[in-house]
């Protein structure tokens, strides 16, 4: 199952473990139950501590856990969790084998004070890129808190549990047999859902901290470079925001960052995280920004968080962009029922089915192309009268029989049957008359919207909501700066998003050591 590369990269993580380990399987007497045992039996030559049990029944084979002899440690996952969970296997491996889990120390104290017992099982799909942070998160609580269960269930293993659930997108998170939560979800947010009072307990008032040099809004790309080029000036640094790495997380497969042939955005973000611990930033996730604070007599911008104000000399704001919405009835009553925005998540669920992309653009037509090779039919739909993708993807997709274009078509409504999406109505632009195509999912790829509605009033967006910067980032406030996906730079791309961060950052760094001389000269003259 596994090459010697990775067998090699699996000894020297084991080798980190201090506690036995014993996998106990349960297999059937399919070929996955055969790939099953052999997994586990490279895993066990693969570390001293490791042990393969005897088989024992379950309800779901193949599936096996991974336990700590003398203790009621346990974590199970069923089917075979490679691909993009594979990292969860090595976590799980580690964190049982006695490696401490890696998380804020009041976030685990407030784990390990949840009462009450929980059965957690989460679907997920091995081509998932959301999927890993919710099984390692449930999985590193079920380690902390032992009266906490996780199973994190293959859907192309257990197909038919997956369809008797209606479950259309993943990670799709169970608790006690009940539907719980569906989506990224980090074990902060999994912990505030559970017992909001423990997470109250274990946030931290940002209010009490120094003021910065430079606070980043924003932990993406341009975010993540923003930071590092400033704590590079040696000045007190910090980056806020929800998540590293920010939209890039969605995003599967990265071919156009130059010098890096390919990757993928768990892995650019990961890269991130690590750049930025190389330095001296205060990270801060989980924080939402609510409202910029206007610069007092001291000289500071403040910004509100969820979580209280940080202040800094200036303020570098990168919020980057989500995807937009239909904005039609029935998408929200039917998202996870088959109206979803990631085809590399979701698709695999679709398998045979027939399916709708909305838009023309280069992330549409990727998408449809992925999605042909799984689903059944495709139907694209573009509001414009012709495809506005690279021609490169075009020629591509006229290639495959099994995807139809449907061009000057309007998307009205979400049609569905209570439990899932069964069509996608639209108004044909040219004739104005109503048409539906009968679909079980429709994936919406109709280009992003800049997270910049906190700051209407606060400095001068355009009409799309984009942040109206300078060549050397600065926004209409004095000491506040922008740079990515949120701001008037004209191509929404990785790269660009991390040159304009480091502009930023260095226009911040620039206004600071001025306002510092000006204040010097001020101070001489009285």
């Amino acid at each position: 199952m596994l090459d010697p590369a990775l067998t090699q990269q699996l000894k020297t993580y084991l080798a980190m473990t201090t506690e036995p380990v014993v996998l106990v399987p349960s297999p059937g007497t399919d070929k996955r139950s055969e790939q099953m045992m052999e997994l586990l039996g490279e895993i066990e030559a693969a570390g001293e501590r490791v042990t393969v049990a005897d088989p024992i029944a379950d309800d779901r084979t193949p599936s096996f856990a991974i336990t700590r002899p003398g203790t009621d440690i346990s974590v199970r996952f069923a089917g075979l969790p490679m691909g993009h969970e594979f990292n969860s296997l090595v976590l799980a491996l580690l964190q049982v084998g006695g490696v401490p889990v890696k998380a804020d120390a009041a976030l685990l104290d407030a784990v390990r004070g949840l009462s009450g017992h929980h059965e957690f099982t989460t679907y997920m799909s091995l081509t998932c890129q959301n999927c890993p942070t919710v099984v390692q998160a449930l999985n590193a609580m079920s380690i902390t808190n032992p009266n906490i269960r996780h199973t994190a269930v293959e859907g192309g293993a257990f197909a038919a549990e997956v369809k008797a659930k209606g479950i259309q997108s993943v990670p799709a998170i169970y608790l006690d047999g009940q539907e719980w939560g569906s989506g990224r979800m980090t074990m902060a947010d999994i912990l505030a859902k559970l017992d909001s009072a423990a997470a109250e307990q274990a946030a931290e008032d940002l209010s009490q901290r120094e003021p910065y040099d430079v606070l980043v809004v924003g932990a993406g790309p341009a975010g993540a470079s923003a930071a590092v080029y400033a704590a590079r000036k040696g000045i007190r640094t910090a980056m806020a925001g929800e998540r590293i790495g920010g939209q890039v997380l969605d995003t599967d497969a990265i071919e156009n960052l130059i010098s890096v042939p390919h990757t993928t955005g768990p892995k650019l973000a990961a890269s991130l995280s690590a750049h930025i611990s190389d330095y001296q930033i205060d990270a801060i996730e989980r924080q939402h920004a609510t409202e910029l604070i206007p610069a007092g007599e001291d000289g500071l911008t403040g910004v509100r968080f969820s979580d209280g104000v940080l202040r800094a000399k200036a303020v570098v704001l990168a919020t980057g962009a989500r995807w937009r919405q239909l904005g039609v009835p029935g998408e929200q009553e039917y998202k996870t029922k088959g109206v979803t925005y990631c085809p590399h998540c979701d698709g695999p669920l679709f398998k045979g089915q027939d399916v709708a992309v909305v838009g023309g653009g280069n992330s549409g037509i990727e998408a449809a192309i992925d999605l042909a090779g799984v689903t059944g039919h495709v139907t694209v739909l573009e509001f414009m009268d012709s495809l506005k993708a690279d021609a490169v993807l075009l020629s591509t997709l006229e290639s495959l029989p099994n995807v139809d274009v449907i061009t000057s078509a309007q998307s009205t409504q979400v049609v569905g049957d209570g439990s899932h999406v069964t069509g996608l109505e639209y108004r044909d632009r040219g004739t104005g008359e109503l048409h539906t195509v009968p679909v079980r999912g429709i994936f919406v790829q109709i280009g992003l919207l800049p997270n910049t509605e906190w700051l209407e009033d606060a400095v001068n967006l355009t009409k799309r909501g984009e942040i109206v910067v300078n060549t050397r980032g600065a926004t209409s406030v004095p000491g506040v700066f922008a740079a990515g996906d949120c701001t008037t730079q004209p191509f929404k791309q990785i790269i660009i998003s991390m040159g304009s961060g480091a502009t930023a950052a260095l226009g911040a760094f620039d206004h600071i050591i001025r306002s510092a001389g000006a204040a010097k000269t001020l101070a001489k003259a009285s």
